[in-house]
């Protein structure tokens, strides 16, 4: 997955309240509800520490500070460290921190203090995005389209496949399309020889992957992925209903996982 970048931020609470309400009208339950149903957890105000880290290519622009709105806006009590690294980590917990939030270039991770449980943002994405594409209340089939089969579309698969959906799968890398077939039992889809879908799931770091000949209309298009996977043409003919945002559904699955 690409990483994200300060204008992929901007707006976070607006991106999230909107994407709220699109989550609601195609599943019935809003983001926390998603939740709630597919970990069996329950938020208690727990204090999140989120610790800066300038490895790699260091701290992305807004990046901590979307954190903070994020976790606020589903009920956390946190706050950003002041110092980053392992001086912020130290303060975090000094501070009553009862989770960890940080992110280098591979890996964003949530850690609670408490319990032990720990949760990696990509199968936390792949799995949430999954559900919400599963729950579409007004899917015709059984039968979903899963393109991207990385690290986040794998588990989100993997998920669709244990809730009994029939899952066609399409990836551009042939290794990662013969493992999830391998493994999952998926069936590869071939755009060659195209059918329409009620439930998309993508997850990959490319625009415009998803072509007209799988779209029917009202389909849902359920998608982590940045840039967007649709064109806006292709959007509107066919009144595709639209799960798309940067941070936050991933990240409240990440909490939610690890209470």
């Amino acid at each position: 997955m690409a990483l994200l970048t300060p204008d992929d931020l901007i707006n976070i609470n607006m991106q999230l309240q909107k994407a709220d309400s699109a989550v609601q009208e195609v599943t019935g339950l809003d983001i926390k509800g998603i939740c709630k149903a597919l970990y069996g957890t329950f938020s208690s105000s727990e204090k999140v520490g989120i610790v800066p880290v300038t490895s790699g290519n260091g701290i992305i622009g807004n990046f901590s500070a979307s954190l903070h709105a994020i976790t606020q806006y589903f009920g956390f009590d946190s706050f950003v460290t002041d110092m980053p690294d392992v001086s912020g980590y130290y303060e975090a917990v000094q501070n009553g921190a009862e989770i960890i939030l940080m992110a280098d270039d591979r890996t964003f991770l949530a850690h609670n203090l408490k319990n032990g449980k720990m949760a990696n943002n990509q199968p936390c994405t792949g799995i949430i995005y999954a559900e919400i594409a599963s729950r579409y209340l007004k899917a015709d089939s059984k039968d979903v389209l899963v393109v991207g089969l990385g690290k986040v579309g794998f588990p989100g698969a993997e998920h669709l496949v244990q809730k009994d959906f029939r899952v066609y799968g399409y990836d551009a890398d042939e290794t990662l399309l013969e493992r999830a077939t391998s493994n999952l039992g998926i069936i590869p889809f071939d755009p060659a020889n195209p059918k329409k879908f009620s439930i998309i799931f993508e997850a990959t770091p490319c625009a415009n992957t998803i072509p007209e000949a799988v779209l029917s209309e009202n389909c849902v298009l359920s998608t982590p992925g940045i840039p967007c996977a649709i064109s806006e043409e292709l959007r509107d003919k066919y009144e595709v209903q639209l799960i798309a945002e940067p941070l936050g559904i991933g990240t409240a699955s990440m909490l939610y996982s690890v209470l």
